[in-house]
């Protein structure tokens, strides 16, 4: 049975004691030591919010499945954002986290974090921005300074990078053409729009599509809101990240089980973490060069993600 492991304020307060001792007493430390880990050791997993609801929470049912495949236990962390999940990779607290492609790209491109296995994006959209349907806001043209535009987080491929560089294709420069504003995540960016903080909310093409029947994930019914925009789609829809101190069995299985579990007949049980996959391929231990369209998209952002260390 699966267990939830530390939450955010945990894992920070694991990092204090682990930079006071020195002493991690993990599978990472064996590794580094040339010990050997239990083969029974749990999979740790860190993860940002997805919905309160267990029953309809994918990485409840993610876990079950990984569970199932490798006979070992999974425990999820619960992590803020999705730069909390990259820190926890860093500093070994965790063994696995899913990251969209530019936080990947980011993550290999520091040197300091692996990529397992990733998944090819399809030809399509992947972001869209959109506004409440009695918004005066007829298309992204149509922005002024004075606009206030919402992003899930500055580490987010659908809800920050992609916008960003759809937004200026259309000629429209972050904080000069509109204003910016962070939301911390695609479903506060839907309550800051709903409450009027903002005119537009950025977000992936995929939680418009649960209007009326998922409001913990998209709070807002059918016609009550419509696209202004939609990106360009992207090479890479999803990586698996690891520890580089991972144990070699433990990351030899998890190549193994993941594009098994990733399937068709998992997808309902799965939900977004299946359908944020777009489809695509797994390619298990994909090269740093799959990811540099990022690092040049990154750029428009004005962020280098090149050479971060």
């Amino acid at each position: 049975m699966h267990r939830r492991a530390l939450p955010a304020a945990g894992l920070l307060g694991l990092s204090a004691v682990l930079a006071l001792t020195g002493c991690a007493g993990t599978s990472a430390d064996a590794a580094a030591s040339g010990g050997t880990a239990d083969a029974n050791e749990p999979i740790t997993f860190a993860t940002t919010p997805l919905g309160d609801d267990p029953a309809a929470n994918p990485v409840v049912a993610f876990a079950d499945l990984i569970e199932a495949e490798t006979g070992r236990t999974v425990e999820v962390v619960d992590v803020p954002d999705y730069t909390a999940v990259l820190e926890a990779l860093r500093n070994h607290h965790v063994d696995i986290g899913f990251m969209s492609g530019f936080p990947s790209a980011l993550a290999v491109n520091t040197g300091e974090i692996d990529a397992l296995v990733a998944w090819g994006g399809k030809d399509e959209p992947v972001s869209t921005c959109i506004v409440l349907d009695d918004s005066p806001l007829e298309k992204l043209e149509d922005i002024t300074p004075e606009t206030v535009v919402a992003f899930a987080d500055p580490a987010s491929s659908s809800g920050y990078f992609m916008p960003v560089k759809m937004l200026h294709d259309a000629g429209l420069e972050k904080d000069v053409d509109y204003t910016s504003l962070f939301a911390g995540d695609h479903v506060m960016g839907f309550q800051a729009l709903k409450q009027g903080q903002a005119d537009v909310s950025c977000t992936a093409t995929l939680f418009p599509t649960m209007a009326g029947t998922n409001p913990d994930m998209f709070p807002f019914e059918e016609g009550e809101t419509r696209s202004i925009g939609l990106s360009d789609s992207m090479p890479v829809s999803v990586t698996v990240l690891a520890d580089q101190q991972i144990d070699a069995e433990k990351a030899e299985l998890l190549k193994d089980v993941l594009p098994r579990v990733f399937v068709e007949e998992n997808a309902e049980q799965l939900g977004a973490m299946f359908e944020a996959m777009q489809g695509g391929e797994a390619i298990v231990d994909p090269k740093p060069e799959l990811f540099q369209p990022f690092v040049d998209i990154a750029a428009i952002a004005d962020v280098d993600i090149s050479d971060l260390g």
